[in-house]
């Protein structure tokens, strides 16, 4: 089984990566997805939230308000750090268990497609890493159009991450998503039949 861990920064295009990852066979292990799962009420990740920040943080249908998280943890470090600490064990533990499921089922390809891949250390689950970049510039206006956040809101997010010039040093393989989706698929294509086959 060869696993690839697939990263990059926030609104960088990594979605349409592994999409198109999928379709090609591989068995994506989605962290934002996991996260999300253990955001539903009364689950692991909401009842941190609860029990940190109190009911302020819940819309009216007891969901997580993700927009007011993000903004209270974005801009304090403190608060970041909280998050991370206490959410990476919830969501590395579900990684692992999805991983041993695909070694016990015979998956020959498996994507970890996570944003924090390097920040949480899990690259070292990785046989190698895929790095899906653009310029700084057209991140904060594909997180402001996407999200409909302020550019001020945009950067803050961006620099909550490792930056991606780090990513891209570390990574084996880096993809430039700048272009037309098309134009950065027909690249996954090229890489996919070089690595993988």
């Amino acid at each position: 089984m060869k696993i690839i861990g697939l990263t990059g920064g926030i609104a960088c295009g990594k979605s349409t990566v592994s999409a198109y990852l999928k379709q090609k066979g591989a068995f994506i292990i989605d962290g934002d997805a996991i996260a999300r799962q253990l955001s539903e009420p009364k689950k692991s990740i909401w009842q941190a939230y609860v029990d940190h920040f109190g009911s302020k943080i819940l819309n009216t249908d007891n969901s997580l308000n993700r927009r007011l998280i993000g903004q209270i943890v974005f801009s304090d470090e403190k608060e970041k750090s909280w998050m991370n600490t206490t959410m990476h064990p919830l969501i590395k533990a579900e990684i692992i268990k999805q991983i041993d499921e695909c070694r016990q089922n015979g998956i020959e390809v498996v994507i970890l497609d996570i944003p924090l891949l390097y920040e949480a250390n899990w690259d070292k689950f990785a046989d190698e890493v895929w790095v899906v970049k653009i310029s700084r510039q057209l991140q904060i206006e594909r997180i402001q159009n996407r999200d409909g956040l302020t550019k001020e809101e945009a950067i803050n997010r961006i620099d909550a991450q490792m930056s991606l010039e780090e990513k891209a040093k570390r990574a084996d393989v880096v993809i430039d998503s700048s272009n037309a989706p098309e134009v950065t698929l027909q690249l996954v294509e090229k890489i996919w039949n070089e690595r993988l086959l």
